[in-house]
Order: structure tokens, then C-alpha cells, then sequence
């Protein structure tokens, strides 16, 4: 293993689109969503520390969950977790490690790559890391990973790339488009130019703070004026004081869709976002009537196409319901047709306006 290579999970949101499972105080990075044995972030941790040192594996989390990521991941050091005072999106969280690295180890290769994603092809995935960690090594290039999309979904963003490779299964990033309509959607599909976008980034750390002087300029005279405080015992200090002067702001449009110097690998590794009810239905497995059933004492009877996912303990009776999600979390109980599911957001936030935090 490459004693410079690292990783930055990104396990700080709260994934309201997957409520009432997923909760404020207990989101669903944390969650086994899928039944496997191992939560999100477990399976994400096991995921990396097949190819890079545990040691050099790092979790960018809300100071609130700090205490489950280490409950969680009990080999990962507890001076790798590390707690945001706030949420201000992707580009502060990873001008945070970046900033990190750079005093521990100047030639530092970073992953960065979120909590809470469903990869199947493990060995697949490994080798595309493998080929992007090698490319940045030997240019000043920011790789992205995007997915061969299979059907014009719109709830991913997506990725324009030029034809010509740059080097092997490597080509230039054309566009970055965020969530589209059904028809832009389904133009991109047929032009075979655009890819899912993964989220997940590779690059040496020496070169994202380079770009974030660039094309964040206030972000990083915030971080590098505090620079030498981290890796100390100031180091909590510092961020407290660091956050408040930072723009909620991501990555992405921060400096992905600004830099000049960023490509990307089409890849194919049985990848899923896990962002909706309804990707979590695509990766379950079916019944004979195509419901996906979580909960062991649940019994369906005439009901096709559903997401039922119940406590073990509860009996739960099914009849006559097609292409809905059916959720209780015991304190909660949510019944939504999926195609609605983009509207559990909403949900979410009417239940706040009319109940407060309590059931969040």
C-alpha cells in the first residue's frame, strides 16, 4: 500500500430523502438500508481499507456524530474522525482535510468520496481508484468518477466529456450538469457524452489547495491563516472560528465546474447513490410480486412493486397496494406512492412546520 494515498469519507449530511428511517440524530450513513449486516459508512470504511492503510483512512463528520462513527468503525483511529462545528456542504469539508494533509504530509493523494454510497463491484472499483490515484500522481489533473448511465435518470447530476482519450479509459471533463428534466435526460443518454456523477474525486492535496487560492480565494486565506493549528490540541479551536467565515458552498460548483484541468473515468462498478427510497428498492431483493420487503414478520398479500421496510418485531399486513413506500420507524410511519418521493423533502419540512423537530 501507497503510504501517501488517503481517503476523506464525507459523512456528515442528514438524508432527509430517506425519513423517517433516517433521522437527525441518527442519519442514514449510519443505517444498514439494505439489510447486508453493515451500515453505509461500514461498508464504505471496509471498501478503502481493502487498498489504503487504515491509518490513512479519514471521516469528515458533524461534531454530533462523531461518537457513532466510532462506535461504528472501531479500526479507524479516533484522531481520523473528524468533526465539522457545522454544515456548510462539500467545499469547506474538503478544504478542511485537504488543509490537514498538507501539514502531515505534503505528498499526499487524496479520495474523497461520500458515506453513504452502494458499490457492488468492489474489485472494479479498487482498479478504477488504482488508475485515477496514478494519473494525478503524474499530472496536475482532477479526476472525477462518473458512472455509465443505464436509463435518463434525473434525480444524478451529470458529466459532458470530450471523445478523444486523454489516456487510457481518462478524457477531458466537457460540462458538469446538475439534475435534469426527463427529456434533457433522456438527449443526454442517447448522445453517449454524459455520464452519472459519482461524486466521488481524486487528486493530490498540493493541487486542490492550489485551486481553492484560485477559485475560492476567501475559503482559503480563512484555512490557511489557521493552518498551523491543525494536527495540534488548538485544532477544535480553529475550526470554530474558521466555519463561521465560510460560504455553504459545494465542491463542485465551487471549483470542479471552474477548473480547467479536470477528467474523468467512465466506470462501470455497480454503483448506486442510495439517495431515495426508490434506489434502495433497485438494489433490494424482490419477491415473487417485485416488492422489496424489509422486516421479518411482514406478510403481503396482492400488493406489487412496493418498498416495505418494518421493524423485525412488528407484524405488519399488507393488501392491495401497488408502486408505494411503506416506512414505520416505530415513532413514525410514512405511506407514499414512489413516483411522490422527490416530495418526501417537502414532506419532511411540512411535518417540521406543523410538529416541530420531534419525529426528525
Amino acid at each position: 500500500m501507497n503510504q501517501h494515498n488517503y481517503v476523506a469519507i464525507m459523512a456528515g449530511g442528514i438524508g432527509s430523502r430517506f425519513w423517517p428511517m433516517s433521522r437527525a440524530n441518527f442519519p442514514k450513513q449510519f443505517l444498514d438500508i439494505l439489510n447486508t449486516g453493515k451500515t453505509l459508512i461500514q461498508s464504505t470504511f471496509d471498501r478503502f481499507s481493502n487498498f489504503v492503510p487504515k491509518e490513512n483512512i479519514f471521516v469528515v463528520t458533524s461534531k454530533e456524530y462523531e461518537s457513532i462513527v466510532h462506535e461504528q468503525l472501531p479500526d479507524l483511529p479516533i484522531e481520523n474522525i473528524l468533526g465539522e462545528p457545522s454544515r456548510k456542504n462539500t467545499a469547506p469539508c474538503i478544504a478542511y482535510i485537504s488543509f490537514k494533509l498538507m501539514q502531515m504530509d505534503p505528498l499526499a493523494s487524496l479520495i474523497v468520496a461520500p458515506s453513504d454510497h452502494l458499490i457492488s463491484d468492489e474489485p472494479e472499483f479498487i482498479r478504477v481508484c488504482d488508475q485515477a490515484l496514478s494519473f494525478v500522481n503524474h499530472m496536475n489533473a482532477f479526476i472525477t468518477l462518473g458512472i455509465k448511465p443505464t436509463y435518463p435518470n434525473t434525480g444524478y447530476g451529470y458529466i459532458q466529456f470530450e471523445q478523444m482519450a486523454v489516456s487510457k479509459d481518462v478524457y477531458k471533463v466537457k460540462t458538469f450538469t446538475e439534475k435534469p428534466n426527463l427529456e434533457l435526460a433522456k438527449t443526454f443518454l442517447a448522445s453517449g457524452e454524459f455520464l452519472w456523477n459519482a461524486g466521488i474525486f481524486v487528486w493530490q492535496v498540493k493541487n486542490i489547495i492550489t485551486a481553492f487560492e484560485k477559485h475560492l480565494p476567501e475559503m482559503y486565506e480563512v484555512f490557511a491563516a489557521e493552518k498551523e493549528r491543525f494536527n495540534t490540541p488548538d485544532e477544535k479551536t480553529a475550526l470554530n472560528e474558521i466555519y463561521p467565515q465560510c460560504t455553504n458552498i459545494s465542491i463542485d460548483f465551487g471549483i470542479m465546474e471552474k477548473a480547467h484541468n479536470v477528467y474523468v473515468i467512465p466506470s462501470s462498478f455497480g454503483w448506486s447513490d442510495l439517495g431515495t427510497w426508490n434506489s434502495a428498492f433497485e438494489n433490494f431483493q424482490k419477491d415473487y410480486f417485485h416488492n422489496a420487503v424489509a422486516g421479518e414478520n411482514v406478510m403481503v398479500i396482492d400488493a406489487v412493486n412496493c418498498m416495505v421496510h418494518m421493524p423485525n418485531d412488528k407484524l405488519v399486513v399488507l393488501q392491495g397496494l401497488e408502486d408505494f413506500i411503506v416506512v414505520d420507524s416505530n415513532d413514525v410511519l410514512l405511506i407514499c406512492k414512489k413516483d411522490k418521493e422527490q416530495q418526501i423533502k417537502d414532506y419532511v419540512a411540512e411535518v417540521r412546520k406543523q410538529k416541530g423537530d420531534k419525529f426528525l
